[in-house]
């Protein structure tokens, strides 16, 4: 457990926290192993503060615990201060030639493009990798962009592994009634074709 105490006002940015009293944390692989600062994994908690489990649903709770860890879903990992990043959703990873892609890192080095005010990133059956990456982008109001100058100003910013394949843009993204961009549905709307334009 970490000495909340020792980090006074101290602010490290792109970081949600570190563990608190009741609550522990652990970055596993997929086998329960816990995995090294620094390296990402499943974002998993135990402690008095973590809810017990699904009222009488045992196959949920045999899906979302392990080896007593409540597995959140979260990709992440800690920092060897005890430090928690998250970057990503597992939902939302692909794997691309043997290679994990959490498209969250991806999306967010593209909103910095000026051009860029909303992305979703989503993995597509591919014949050579499994799966690669289509980055689907609505442009800011008033401006425009073409994919092959998206994808040039990406280029030194993420591993070459993580570049989408294929970028396309669209009017707008899905969205539930909270607010959040459905992937889901943007990979289905790939799936049928869709125009580029979203129409």
């Amino acid at each position: 457990m970490f000495d909340v105490s020792a980090y006074g006002t101290d602010v490290k940015i792109g970081t949600c926290g570190f563990e608190r009293t009741g609550m522990q944390v652990s970055i596993q692989d997929a086998t329960g192993t816990e995995l090294p600062p620094g390296e990402a994994g499943d974002i998993c908690v135990c402690g008095p503060a973590v809810f017990a489990g699904y009222y009488n649903n045992p196959e949920a709770n045999q899906k979302a615990f392990r080896n007593g860890w409540f597995v959140t879903g979260d990709i992440g990992y800690q920092d060897a201060e005890g430090f928690l990043y998250i970057t990503g959703r597992a939902s939302d990873m692909y794997i691309s030639g043997g290679s994990n892609v959490y498209p969250k890192e991806i999306e967010e080095k593209i909103l910095n493009h000026p051009s860029i005010v909303e992305v979703a990133i989503v993995g597509m059956p591919d014949p050579t990798w499994g799966e690669s990456g289509v980055a689907v982008c609505v442009c800011r109001q008033g401006c425009s962009l073409e994919e092959a100058d998206l994808l040039a100003w990406l280029e030194n910013k993420i591993s070459r592994y993580k570049m989408p394949k294929k970028v396309v843009f669209w009017d707008s993204l899905p969205k539930s009634a909270y607010g959040k961009i459905t992937k889901k549905d943007v990979k289905e709307a790939l799936l049928k074709g869709l125009p580029d334009d979203n129409g």
